[in-house]
């Protein structure tokens, strides 16, 4: 007896290394992790706005600088005689609008995409209104309407590009009845070469609009499709590395457990051989069945770990392997009822019966259970390619902060509960091409949804 007390408490010893060690893991850290997990938290969606609002304020800053630098040359160096009145007007009010871009970058909000149109939308306005007192089309830096275009394809959508290039283009064909000639230059109509030059380009802007606003446009949807899967990468390279260290920690706690759970169960069974009360060998059997399941949760470490037992992976019915699952769970929960549902629809395909894809379904067979003490359900349905079971019960329903990290990081809101049971499960589900989702009952209660694909016997071979 005193055996087995010592090894109760070598078994307790070894669960507080087990809570330590998880601690360990949730706050685990790498050089490479402290680098992205910044870049992952933050929003991404409004440091980009911010940035390329302030890359256009910038922007517009530098063409306010370099017109205002042409067109003092230009009127005092070069003698042509310019509305310096509405020109200037024009200026301050770009320069206003260039600091209020400016700071309100500088508060960090989130630019929608509509409204970054609508500045872009006002500097091809201010840039027409600046070419129109200055020789409309025939000035030649009517080509700064291509810069707006070329900022909204590599940023914005493709309808706001095409919208872009269609206002652009209609802006510099008004130019060509609606200016202030140069100085005393005639009306460019007057003479037929000049008026063929102000016409190929017009054309080269036109055939240029249209280029960008087609081949640019999918160059920058084919970046952003890439910068969405290398974050995506990251984020399950993170999560790998922490699955990594918990898979090590677990190992190494089956090692450590099956030597006392053993001395346990071998002095549990010579009590039950001793000559001891009734009521003292049914607590034993109770004592015994608990160090079996004990040992049987190891044994789905080391099968996790890569020793799966000669019998797991064959391909198996769906119904088989459903009520396999519900026996076994059954056999652990006698303080539980649940009520089995199965599709009545024929299927010659079926699962794999891997080890740690029935311990996922058992782990959260007993969340629903330890949720509610009133009956659960398990519903099944499937096709030719997929099935899925829905795990209901009547509990408090769903927790938020297990709906926003599911599958991220430990989340528990057990008074005991390590946060194990849905990150490791969500990432079995994952590794087997499946998924998981919670979301609240009707009626109250938790609706845990897995789905999984699907095997033909044929395709299995």
């Amino acid at each position: 007896m005193t055996g087995g007390m010592k090894n109760a408490t070598q078994c307790r010893t070894r669960f507080r290394h087990i809570a330590a060690g998880v601690t360990t893991c949730r706050n685990l850290s790498s050089p490479e992790t402290d680098r992205i997990l910044p870049m992952l938290r933050q929003n991404p969606e409004k440091s980009s706005s911010s940035s390329n609002l302030r890359r256009l304020a910038l922007l517009r800053g530098l063409m306010l600088f370099a017109e205002l630098a042409a067109v003092l040359a230009a009127h005092y160096l070069a003698g042509i005689s310019l509305p310096l009145m509405p020109l200037f007007a024009i200026f301050a009010l770009m320069a206003t609008a260039s600091l209020w871009t400016w700071r309100r970058a500088g508060y960090g909000a989130v630019i929608s995409d509509r409204e970054f149109f609508l500045q872009l939308c006002a500097d091809v306005l201010a840039l027409a209104s600046v070419l129109y007192f200055t020789g409309g089309a025939t000035n030649p830096f009517a080509w700064l309407f291509l810069i707006p275009l070329i900022i909204a394809a590599t940023v914005l959508a493709a309808p706001a590009v095409w919208l872009m290039a269609a206002l652009t283009t209609l802006c510099y064909s008004l130019l060509f009845f609606f200016y202030q000639p140069l100085g005393n230059d005639t009306p460019m109509h007057h003479d037929p070469a000049f008026s063929q030059h102000i016409f190929g380009m017009w054309f080269g802007f036109a055939l240029s609009a249209v280029l960008i606003a087609w081949f640019v446009v999918g160059i920058a949807n084919t970046l952003r499709q890439r910068d969405e899967l290398l974050a995506r990468a990251r984020e399950q390279a993170l999560r790998n590395e922490q699955l990594v260290a918990l898979g090590t920690l677990a190992t190494g706690a089956a090692h450590e457990l099956g030597t006392p759970l053993s001395t346990m169960a071998v002095v549990t069974r010579e009590l039950e051989r001793a000559e001891v009360p009734d009521s003292m060998k049914r607590k034993l059997a109770i004592l015994r069945s608990q160090v079996d399941r004990c040992k049987q949760a190891l044994s789905v470490i080391s099968a996790s770990a890569g020793e799966l037992r000669a019998e797991s992976g064959g391909l198996i019915p769906v119904h088989t392997w459903l009520e396999r699952i519900v026996d076994n769970w059954k056999s652990q929960r006698h303080d539980a009822s649940i009520s089995l549902h199965l599709s009545q629809e024929p299927t010659d395909a079926g699962i794999i019966d891997e080890q740690t894809l029935q311990q996922s379904i058992i782990n959260l067979l007993n969340n629903a259970a330890d949720a509610s003490d009133k009956e659960i359900a398990l519903e099944a349905r499937w096709d030719s390619r997929k099935i899925t079971i829905d795990i209901l019960d009547r509990g408090p329903g769903l927790h938020p902060n297990i709906a926003a990290t599911l599958g991220e990081q430990q989340t528990s809101n057990k008074e005991y509960g390590l946060g194990l049971g849905l990150l490791l499960t969500h990432a079995t589900l994952q590794r087997l091409g499946g998924d998981i989702a919670l979301f609240d009952r009707q009626g109250g209660g938790t609706c845990t949804r897995i789905q999984l694909p699907l095997t033909k016997p044929d395709i299995a071979q």
